[in-house]
């Protein structure tokens, strides 16, 4: 899955090209200000990977919880087998599909953050569970029924599967979870008295709740806290958890610091393995996590952060008028669901070294195929030809749209590549 030839039928590709492993990538001399090389391109950093990597696994380390990092953000077995290499202790997904990916990553422990309770998918996730049974896996579930469904299922496939489940708590208005305590411990007390589920913990997640604005906390991702603690510490006192430690996890993407309480100082009557599902940090980008970065670096007292890896090249294809450019890349190619691409690095037709893109560039629109990049008439003027990167904001929304990326250098040479599941 990982290790299928580079080809022309993907964006990126050099059109003219014959089949390219993607373990000789390194071999074929390709530079993002070359000629062999299509835009858009969208490339990694390689340098700025492996640091982000190092970096959050130390921080959680320090912290004294666990890493399962949110596969879903790259769905890239190369990149997940290096975050396992650098320490995570498993990995995450959204549903049973992507956790194939995980699987031939070589990871062993996964938590689906997400109900799972649809036919095909608990009959591909015992299908897994029984070909692997040396791995773990923990769902989400968050009301009887969903709990029944399982149930039913189990009945009439005649699957004695006991599975590892946590509880998840939510916010009124949010997304998924108990909203309340009683909602959890009733939903607790069914999975305990049933033949087919184990209690394994309890997860959250406050990535919708933060304010980038907001410090030290907001009062929402507070009252989330306290009420994940109440539950936990209710499960605790009615004896209803169903392996010896306790599995609580948060999402961790945004805030991870504010977060911390959710699972880590409890003390219960089992022990208990904090678990942080962070994804973005991988990549870092140039807008949403790098605000909430620079607030979250201020509160820890720390100098140095996370570093932006994602960057996708353009070529200036047109300027129909005084004041803006047309680039060869849009909403097909780059995120712009928190805001639009960052123009950050600018070389003329034929240069070999790029520049840093003028402070006044900035992409105002973005159509399918095009963005819209305004300049200032009475400053450097990009032309026909020209290359632009853009940096980019939520990378999630940006992995989705490539089949693979060039992994460059911190001079634009392409040192390797990895391939994604979407």
């Amino acid at each position: 899955m990982r290790n299928f030839p580079l080809h022309t039928g993907l964006k990126g590709f050099p059109t003219l090209h014959t089949d390219v492993p993607v373990e000789a990538v390194a071999q074929q001399g390709w530079h993002v200000l070359g000629s062999a090389l299509p835009t858009p391109l969208a490339t990694l950093r390689q340098s700025a990977l492996m640091h982000n990597m190092a970096w959050m696994q130390a921080w959680a380390d320090r912290k004294g919880v666990a890493l399962a990092p949110h596969g879903k953000t790259t769905l890239s077995t190369q990149i997940m087998r290096d975050q396992l290499q650098t320490g995570a202790w498993g990995l995450t997904f959204a549903n049973v599909h992507q956790l194939q990916w995980g699987l031939e990553a070589g990871a062993q422990r996964f938590i689906i953050a997400n109900q799972v309770l649809a036919d095909a998918d608990l009959s591909a996730l015992d299908a897994m569970l029984s070909q692997r049974p040396d791995i773990e896996v923990f769902f989400l579930v968050d009301s009887l029924a969903q709990w029944r469904a399982i149930e039913v299922w189990s009945q009439r496939s005649a699957c004695t599967r006991v599975w590892q489940v946590l509880v998840e708590m939510g916010t009124d208005g949010f997304r998924t979870g108990c909203r309340n305590t009683a909602q959890a411990l009733a939903l607790a007390q069914a999975i305990a008295d049933s033949p087919v589920g184990s209690l394994a913990g309890v997860e959250c997640y406050e990535g919708g709740l933060a304010n980038v604005q907001a410090d030290p906390s907001p009062e929402a991702v507070t009252a989330l806290v306290r009420r994940v603690h109440g539950t936990v510490q209710a499960i605790d006192q009615a004896g209803l958890w169903g392996r010896e430690q306790v599995l609580l996890s948060a999402g961790g993407s945004a805030i991870f610091d504010l977060i911390l309480p959710v699972i880590h100082g409890l003390t219960l009557s089992r022990p208990v393995l904090g678990m942080l599902r962070s994804g973005c940090y991988v990549t870092h980008d140039h807008g949403h996590y790098a605000r909430y970065l620079t607030r979250l670096l201020a509160r820890e007292g720390l100098t140095e952060g996370l570093q932006a890896a994602l960057q996708v090249w353009t070529m200036v294809q047109s300027v129909p008028e005084p004041g803006l450019a047309i680039l060869n890349a849009g909403r097909r190619d780059v995120s712009f669901d928190q805001q639009m691409p960052v123009p950050l690095l600018w070389a003329s037709a034929g240069e070999q070294e790029a520049k840093p893109a003028p402070a006044g560039w900035q992409v105002q629109a973005l159509s399918d195929q095009h963005a819209h990049m305004c300049v200032p008439v009475d400053g450097p003027q990009p032309a026909v030809g020209d290359k632009v990167a853009l940096g980019i904001s939520h990378p999630c929304t940006t992995f989705d749209k490539w089949a693979w990326m060039a992994v460059v250098d911190d001079a634009g040479a392409v040192t390797g590549a990895i391939t994604t599941g979407f």
